[in-house]
């Protein structure tokens, strides 16, 4: 069949199915509701028994999870004259997969978007009032309608109806607005009655000039502040420690997942290069929270008994169990996800998770687990200190240092999650910020707000100028050892040549 012939079918279909509900439901007038549910459809009628005295009256129907919600005087007021007011409310459990592989051309796109990957991303509903399809409401109706798939970043979610008119059926927006989305269902009001569906739709891929300013700059800041953090708990000898040894792991994995983030994540040419850079961006990031979580277990495992920070600091915490953990535990998760589902990394957009069949919580579920737990730590630490004014006074400072470095970057991954429907934009701001200010805040915290960091940066500075005032000193010593051995040789020759 062409697509013509099955757009005709599909118009019958729907019409024919309205129609039977509709005389089937006025057969039973005893019966104010029926429900019928099969394997290709669900069907739930409603009778208008009362005059729908009271304006307000709404009344809603229920087919599969979809649901209809209208104004009681509206039914009547479509009701045929001489027949009974009866709603219904079909939901088609095939319907829509049948239009996705047949009609993907049809429809009208949204305002600089294409149709070239578009879908439909609900069940195919139908709502009917008194047997007249197409009829404009007094009172918009509102549907309720779940996702099939989750929405990706740059998708727009459209409320559609079936439009079918000489011949062609198409996939149109006229009188149908959403008015809520989420990560489950949309919600859509209609102003005339028809079968109706969401839309996937992509939206224009316009890069907005500020929010690339904001990432290289933010970024560039990020990954010299990384560097000079890495650079301090490698040569600063006076706060080694545990602690420093975590914060020196976190701020390398950081480090790269930033450069790599930088230079390759839109890299998309190549989908097997795109796939790789999805992985190693996974298994970095969720290195810097394995690292916090080792940072809050050392953190809670010190105060709770200070005896054993003795024994961490002799190296057996961190050889035996830290660096295995550290970075066999991303590994573990990156292999497990790549077996499951090896096409999950990389999308056509971005070098990063793709959020088909939600294999976007490979990353998202192990950080969210790691943030609890790590609440948890911090929680029974707070407790503990509480009890011990005086003698962990150090302590109580890098609980707080690490409950802020926790927050600051665990926020951007919020953000994350909730770039979804009208906020994506802001969301899309917050992340970046967020997450291009992690350097810049760890090097903050853990270096510039440390007194022995700073004490030996000052040490540091003083040694460079003293080296520079010894190489001025050197130079003008040189300068005049030079200046008298040319009076010496050009004594002699200026001798000589007076005598010939």
């Amino acid at each position: 069949m062409s697509e013509g012939e099955v757009a005709s079918a599909v118009d019958v279909l729907l019409q024919s199915m309205e129609t039977a509900v509709l005389a089937t439901a006025r057969r039973s007038p005893e019966r104010m509701t029926q429900s019928v549910t099969t394997e290709s459809m669900a069907v739930q009628t409603w009778l208008v028994t009362g005059d729908c005295s009271q304006d307000s009256e709404v009344f809603r129907l229920s087919a599969h999870r979809e649901t209809m919600d209208a104004h009681c005087n509206t039914v009547t007021g479509a009701a045929t004259q001489g027949l009974t007011a009866v709603a219904v409310f079909i939901s088609y459990s095939t319907l829509g997969s049948i239009i996705n592989r047949r009609l993907l051309s049809q429809g009208n796109p949204p305002a600089g978007g294409t149709l070239g990957n578009s879908h439909l991303n609900s069940r195919v509903v139908s709502g009917a009032f008194g047997g007249r399809r197409h009829i404009h409401l007094s009172r918009p109706a509102k549907f309720t309608l779940y996702h099939s798939q989750d929405i990706q970043t740059k998708e727009e979610s459209l409320c559609v109806y079936w439009k079918f008119v000489d011949g062609e059926g198409t996939w149109s927006r006229d009188g149908c607005t959403v008015l809520h989305v989420n990560s489950t269902h949309t919600t859509c009001s209609c102003d005339h009655l028809s079968s109706f569906a969401l839309r996937m739709a992509p939206t224009a891929v316009t890069e907005s000039y500020t929010l690339t300013v904001i990432t290289y700059v933010a970024l560039t800041l990020s990954l010299l502040c990384l560097l000079f953090a890495i650079l301090t708990f490698l040569l600063c000898r006076s706060i080694r420690n545990v602690s420093t040894s975590i914060h020196l792991q976190l701020c390398l994995c950081l480090f790269l997942a930033d450069l790599l983030f930088l230079t390759a994540v839109t890299r998309t040419s190549s989908r097997v290069a795109c796939a790789a850079i999805a992985g190693f961006l996974q298994y970095l990031f969720l290195a810097c929270f394995t690292w916090m979580f080792l940072e809050g277990l050392h953190l809670f495992l010190t105060i709770r008994n200070p005896k054993v920070e003795n024994y961490t600091s002799a190296g057996r915490f961190k050889k035996r169990y830290m660096y295995p953990f550290g970075y066999g535990f991303p590994a573990l998760v990156v292999v497990i996800s790549a077996v499951l589902n090896p096409e999950g990394y990389g999308s056509p957009q971005y070098c990063w998770l793709s959020q088909e069949k939600g294999f976007h919580w490979s990353f998202l579920g192990p950080v969210c687990v790691i943030i609890l737990i790590n609440a948890a730590f911090f929680l029974l630490i707070l407790c503990i200190l509480r009890n011990k004014h005086t003698s962990l006074r150090d302590h109580r400072l890098l609980t707080f240092k690490a409950i802020a470095q926790l927050f600051i970057l665990g926020c951007p991954w919020i953000f994350a999650l909730l770039k979804v429907g009208p906020a994506a934009t802001v969301m899309e701001y917050l992340f970046t910020i967020s997450y291009s200010l992690q350097g810049a805040f760890i090097f903050l915290v853990h270096c510039l707000l440390n007194r022995q960091v700073r004490e030996e940066y000052q040490r540091w500075i003083k040694s460079v100028r003293t080296f520079g005032t010894k190489s001025q000193t050197y130079d003008v010593s040189m300068s005049t050892v030079r200046t008298a051995d040319t009076k010496m040789i050009r004594g002699p020759l200026l001798c000589s040549n007076t005598s010939l």
